[in-house]
């Protein structure tokens, strides 16, 4: 069978069974041996690191005189790249049949392994195209991830997975990722905050409204108390999505500038050409 022919019987696979995501991600909580079977099928190798929505961030990342925003460590690996795709679609979103953010801003992939994806499903990008992707989809509302990540290898069936790299722009409703709470903890260590981030709670503008409780933080990590929200550190990816709705200032997040060019290079580093 084609790629072509393949890679569309796949989307048409995931749209039916997306919903069956959270069943198979508590598998593995429920036995250590589908733990590994699906740890291994679905997440070997994988290096991913969620990068928060510039859009409502308060502070901006300074370093060296210059002033960086958190995606701004998107755009650098982005220009280091020379093969670039953007997805017509969202799989995620269009799986969901997403009505509150766009479906139509896919996936952008990096690295010579895009050179067998279908162009059927994506089209070739260049640094400029993809670096206004990223601005839309910033503007949209959506957070970030990039990173390697087997399962996209997987369902367009494309290889070697080492010359892939995903940045995927993430809603906080429809999103593969809300499985993070659901997850054994070895493959939810997988996944990491952008180096530097810091969410940061002033209890004293929090009305405990809701607004943050309502589904929007794909880690469960904020969950309701009497009178105050209670944010759970250790369990936050820092995602921003959170900050993105709260319009009380009760959530913010801080970067520190020392870690940036460390990031770049290890997420430009993960492609093998």
């Amino acid at each position: 069978m084609k790629r072509k022919s393949i890679i569309e019987l796949n989307i048409a696979i995931v749209n039916r069974i997306f919903g069956w995501r959270f069943r198979v991600a508590r598998l593995t909580k429920q036995s250590k041996i589908l733990n590994k079977i699906i740890k291994k099928a679905l997440f070997e190798d994988d290096e991913i690191v969620f990068v928060p929505n510039s859009i409502e961030v308060n502070k901006k990342i300074e370093s060296d005189g210059l002033e960086f925003l958190p995606t701004e460590v998107l755009k650098e690996v982005i220009r280091r790249t020379d093969d670039i795709v953007i997805m017509d679609s969202c799989l995620c979103r269009s799986s969901n049949d997403c009505k509150d953010y766009p479906q139509d801003l896919g996936c952008i992939f990096l690295g010579p392994t895009t050179k067998k994806i279908p162009r059927t499903v994506c089209h070739e990008a260049t640094v400029e195209e993809a670096l206004e992707h990223v601005d839309n989809a910033d503007a949209a509302g959506l957070t970030h991830m990039i990173g390697k990540n087997k399962i996209d290898s997987i369902w367009m069936n494309v290889g070697p997975r080492d010359g892939l790299l995903t940045i995927c722009h993430c809603c906080p409703c429809c999103c593969l990722w809300k499985v993070i709470p659901d997850l054994n903890q070895d493959i939810v260590d997988k996944i990491e905050p952008l180096e530097g981030v810091s969410i940061d709670f002033n209890e004293d503008n929090c009305i405990n409204c809701g607004r943050c409780l309502n589904e929007v933080c794909m880690a469960d990590a904020i969950v309701p108390s009497d009178d105050k929200v209670i944010i759970d550190k250790d369990k936050c990816i820092g995602c921003g999505l959170c900050v993105n709705v709260c319009n009380q200032d009760a959530i913010t997040l801080s970067f520190t500038d020392d870690a940036v060019d460390k990031v770049v290079n290890r997420m430009h580093g993960l492609i093998k050409y």
